[in-house]
């Protein structure tokens, strides 16, 4: 027997109403308020977030996160946050009593996107004191193991969100598995003798363990202590001995001290590279986005390959 019309148009104006409040209060539904520390770290949890957050990075460009000291109004920030991710391994030197405070009142919340990172994959140098080098973005491979990580914590404050962010995680770690790759091949394009990267302080020692390049900073790892004449004085005497074609400043350390020593060693300085922080947003160079952990990572590897070529 059939239903009367009117039970028909009922029942199906109910399914369609009840579909449209669904769809209305996901679109309604506010968005995770995401605080991250360097660029680096908020490009990957925009990556891996996508619509589901809303993420606002406490360090722009050119900004040392390893003096970065926290304003009142950063630590506003932060407390009216509901996560927060920071890069970790003392990267955040200056900031780690407060994260660690935040991780308490918070009780949770508050995540190091390099937790994660087997021990034996990160680099410990004599000089930093028995603990790891904190510059793992650099080594693209290996950045790209923390999104899992960020996928990890933004499904624990959003459940309901979790099948999407296993799904912009693996798109993000099948793209940066794509621009290793690249780097890879870049780097190639160098003989090896030539592969020799001198920069204002020792952040690209991943990068030169991936990229086959021996590395050699003025500063140690962290730019709290600052290079002697000493220091420089040897570092004008290696560049000699080793003929080095060209040496880098760094956008966020001081570049006086590279100046000075390619003044004296007679060498040029091959460009600026970004270590510790990106490149400005909307700033486009050859396509890319040097606001981007992408377009950081390209315009360093054609940065340095040019100018040691």
């Amino acid at each position: 027997m059939r239903k009367p019309i009117s039970r028909c148009l009922g029942s199906c104006l109910a399914r369609v109403l009840f579909a449209a409040a669904s769809i209305v209060g996901f679109a309604d539904a506010a968005p995770l308020r995401v605080v991250a520390t360097t660029g680096m770290v908020a490009d990957l949890v925009r990556q891996v977030g996508g619509e589901r957050i809303e993420v606002d990075g406490l360090m722009g460009a050119g900004v040392d996160p390893h003096l970065y000291k926290a304003s009142a109004q950063d630590v506003v920030r932060l407390q009216r946050a509901d996560v927060i991710f920071y890069n970790g391994l003392l990267l955040e030197g200056k900031m780690g009593d407060l994260l660690t405070r935040m991780a308490r009142s918070k009780k949770g919340g508050v995540y190091a996107v390099t937790e994660s990172i087997p021990e034996e994959l990160l680099l410990s140098p004599a000089e930093f004191s028995g603990h790891h080098d904190p510059h793992l973005w650099l080594d693209v491979s290996l950045w790209a193991r923390c999104g899992d990580t960020v996928a990890e914590a933004l499904t624990a404050e959003d459940p309901e969100g979790a099948a999407y962010y296993k799904s912009r995680a693996e798109q993000s770690r099948a793209s940066l598995a794509e621009l290793h790759v690249w780097a890879l091949a870049k780097a190639a394009e160098l003989p090896q003798e030539r592969r020799i990267l001198i920069t204002s302080h020792d952040a690209f020692n991943y990068f030169g363990r991936a990229y086959g390049f021996e590395v050699v900073g003025l500063q140690g790892i962290s730019t709290v202590t600052e290079a002697g004449l000493a220091d420089m004085a040897r570092m004008v005497d290696l560049i000699k001995a080793r003929g080095a074609r060209a040496i880098f400043v760094e956008s966020s350390v001081p570049p006086q001290a590279i100046q000075r020593i390619a003044a004296d060693a007679g060498v040029r300085v091959g460009g600026e590279l970004f270590s510790d922080a990106m490149g400005t947003p909307g700033e486009i160079e050859h396509g890319y986005d040097l606001g981007t952990y992408n377009g950081m990572i390209r315009h360093n590897l054609n940065t340095v390959v040019e100018a040691l070529r």
